[in-house]
Formats: structure tokens, sequence, C-alpha cells
């Protein structure tokens, strides 16, 4: 299709270089995804990623990726605390006429308001339940006003996991991105899903996470690699399989939504799940 698509642009007259690059998957280029295939099975395309992880590629399965990190005070926190406190501290340098005492006062006043920013932040943080209880919270309302969804909740190491079981997806269709920016999805990954056509999860462990500190050879990790270089790389693949075993990706936590479960999908949601080992108490990695 990319082929023909090429073709047609350069019938209608548009140059195109005559080679690509090779990029690794990142969002904002890597088109096509430049791993290699490990396994198919249906539509779905498993590759080992630039890290050395395994990844499921699927082109209807919506899965959505929600980050857990705190972002800190939001900005406009910070104002509201900060103007008051460089207000003083201006008067107390016009007081004492001295633009020594001035900056001296400017310099205490931006680092108090940093620490009184930070400080109610934490107290909200607390008081709400944190990043987690705020992303549930999000996921509940979301399926509260789509009541023809159902989602499938994933606890991830650094965040959540949704699968939409409901029907089939096209990563370009309106009803994807207002999903991501309701549910607040990580952003890299949205734009993953439009400019690669298709949604993805990581299913085995990130390497550093179970104890490889050493990177896949050769690097970068764009497939395909030299020939002669395959050696290198497949003791390091052997190494990470062996270590993986006793880990998984992600854990499985509840379904939300009385939709409909969709065939199609639930075949996808049985690899996924066997290849993250989502029902297992083994450690998140």
């Amino acid at each position: 299709m990319r082929t023909r698509e090429a073709f047609e642009r350069v019938l209608a007259g548009e140059p195109l270089p005559r080679r690509e690059g090779k990029q690794p998957y990142n969002g904002a280029v890597g088109v096509p995804i430049r791993e290699e295939i490990v396994a198919r099975e249906g539509d779905c395309v498993i590759t080992r990623n630039s890290y050395g992880a395994l990844c499921l590629n699927t082109p209807s399965a919506l899965f959505v990726d929600i980050d857990l990190h705190d972002p800190g005070p939001e900005p406009a926190l910070k104002r509201k605390v900060r103007w008051p406190l460089l207000a003083l501290a201006l008067l107390v340098g016009l007081a004492a006429s001295s633009w020594m005492v001035g900056i001296v006062a400017v310099t205490f006043a931006l680092w108090l308001a940093a620490w009184i920013s930070r400080r109610i932040h934490a107290s909200r943080m607390g008081r709400d339940g944190g990043p987690e209880a705020r992303a549930d919270r999000r996921i509940e309302t979301f399926v509260e006003q789509h009541p023809d969804w159902q989602l499938r909740q994933y606890r991830t190491p650094a965040g959540i996991r949704l699968l939409a079981m409901h029907r089939a997806f096209d990563p370009h269709e309106p009803a994807v991105e207002a999903c991501f920016t309701a549910l607040q999805t990580d952003p890299v990954y949205a734009v993953m899903c439009v400019r690669q056509h298709c949604f993805r999860a990581r299913v085995s462990p990130k390497p550093w996470r179970i104890g490889i500190n050493r990177h896949m050879r050769p690097r970068p990790g764009t497939w395909p690699i030299n020939p002669e270089r395959m050696a290198d790389r497949m003791q390091w693949v052997a190494d990470y399989e062996r270590r993986s075993d006793g880990f998984a990706a992600c854990r499985y936590v509840r379904t939300l939504g009385d939709g409909r479960t969709d065939a199609g999908i639930d075949t996808v949601r049985t690899l996924h799940d066997r290849l993250c080992r989502a029902d297992s108490a083994l450690p998140l990695a």
C-alpha cells in the first residue's frame, strides 16, 4: 500500500526521496515501524523494539496508555503563590533603598513560592488519592458518559493501560482522539498511533527493570541490522528472554462498561494477556 501511494505521488509530480532513512519508532519519524517482526497472529504483528522489548501492534484494537507521573504544581497555582511574594519582596527592597536587599528579597521570595506551591500540591494530591486515583475517576466518568463502551483496565509499572473491547477502531477516527483527550493519554503514544496507523502495547519487560543494564547490540536497534552483528543481537535476546520469564508487562485490574464484547477484539485480548502474563502474580517490569 505504501509503495502504491508513493507511486501515485510521483505521478502527480511530487518530488520524493529515493531512499527512506532508518529511523526509530518515536512518534515523530520512523514510518514504517523499523523493528524485527518476531511473530504474526491474525492481523496482529509482534515486533522487537529498539531496546529489545516485544510489542503488540494492531490496526484496530484500541489500546490507551495513561502515565501516572506527578507533573508537579500547576502553573496557575505557581502564579497565584509567586506574585504576592514578589510584590512584597520589591516593597522590601524599596523600603530599604537598596538594590542588593531587593535582589536578596526577590531570590528568597522565588524559593519560598516554589516551596509553598509544592506543599499545596502535595496536600491536594494526598486528599484526592494521587495520580492513580485521579486517573481511575477519569476512566469511570468516561465510561458513564459512553454506556455503549467496554474498557478492560490493566496496571503497568508506570501507569494504566486500557483496551476497548466493544468494537474495532481506526487510529484516525475522531472517537479515538476524543477518547485520548478525555482520558489524558500519553501524548507521545497518541501521536504514534496516528503516524504509524496502528495501536501498540508493550508485552514484555523493559530490560533495565529486570537487571539488564547493557544495550541491545548493535545500536541503534532499528531493523534491519548488519548480518555480521546478528550473533551479538541474538546473544543479548537470549539473555533478555531468560530473565523475562519471572516478570509481567502488565496486570489485569477490572472491566468497566456494559458494552458488548467484540469477538475479533477478544482474540487480540487473549493474545495480549498471554504475552503480558496479565493474569499472573509476577512482579511488573
